[in-house]
């Protein structure tokens, strides 16, 4: 390790990087000894969405609220429906918006006034990887009386979503399979996962997303554990359970839908709202 070399902070892989070197997650580099967001401000998605897709179901439905999204991603899985924005880095193919914190939150005020906007989502990408552009700008949306949802992977250090918490008024929370050797196999960390769902759903509005991927994710002894461990927390929290579309570098095809309604039947044992997505 030479004296130029830093480690960023943001998740458990703790990537070292020396001067000018990117990060696992294409967004952050070491600029001078300092860990930055590459990504600070880019925008590659902006779109005005009812508040249902992000999946949110118990959080101001029949809302819409203003979704934005960067580039990058902490995690690598195979099954990404945004692989084009969040497996790659500034260069990749895709038109970019540069919005400042307050350009963004003046867009969303506009918007609230014209098209009953709720608020922000950050969403499409990992958004926390540019937690500092998340933070600012949620600061100035809150300030402005309106809402921030943070849709996430959950694969953070728990002092980055400190730093966030107390302006996110929502998440959802994709907790992509019970199992701490397949959570690795998506370049995420199990423990790290669910240590981000309970403490965000002591402080914000919290639903989860569990996408059920043929041979990842698809055991109902495994739906069954993750609902007793959700229940404990709370068993209000909205659980959806995706089916799974060939995208990326899958190419199995889409998940039984009579499994899914058995998972379904799994989780509604210990939980009190569970949704079924994509069915």
């Amino acid at each position: 390790m030479s004296e130029s070399d830093v480690y960023c902070n943001v998740c458990p892989h703790r990537c070292r990087l020396t001067e000018g070197q990117t990060g696992l997650c294409h967004a952050r580099h070491n600029r001078n000894g300092h860990i930055e967001p590459v990504s600070f401000g880019t925008l590659t998605a902006i779109a005005l969405d009812p508040i249902e897709k992000k999946p949110l179901a118990r959080f101001m439905p029949g809302s819409r609220i203003l979704s934005v999204g960067g580039f990058g991603c902490n995690m690598y899985c195979r099954f990404c429906q945004n692989h084009d924005i969040s497996q790659t880095g500034i260069n990749g193919a895709f038109r970019t918006e540069i919005m400042s914190p307050s350009e963004l939150c003046r867009l969303a005020v506009e918007l609230s006034e014209t098209d009953r906007n709720a608020g922000i989502a950050y969403t499409y990408n990992e958004p926390l990887i540019s937690y500092e552009y998340v933070r600012e700008t949620a600061k100035l949306v809150k300030a402005a009386g309106l809402v921030n949802v943070l849709v996430t992977n959950g694969n953070i250090n728990m002092e980055i979503l400190d730093s966030v918490l107390p302006y996110i008024d929502a998440m959802n929370i994709d907790l992509k399979v019970f199992s701490d050797e397949r959570y690795r196999l998506l370049g995420g960390d199990f423990d790290t996962v669910k240590a981000f769902i309970k403490t965000a759903s002591h402080v914000s509005h919290v639903e989860l997303t569990t996408l059920i991927v043929p041979g990842l994710s698809d055991s109902e002894k495994d739906m069954e554990k993750e609902a007793s461990w959700i229940s404990k927390i709370d068993p209000e929290i909205p659980l959806h359970i995706t089916r799974y579309f060939p995208q990326y570098k899958m190419t199995e095809k889409p998940t039984d839908i009579e499994l899914m309604h058995r998972l379904k039947t799994a989780a509604s044992a210990c939980l009190h709202h569970v949704f079924l997505g994509n069915v």
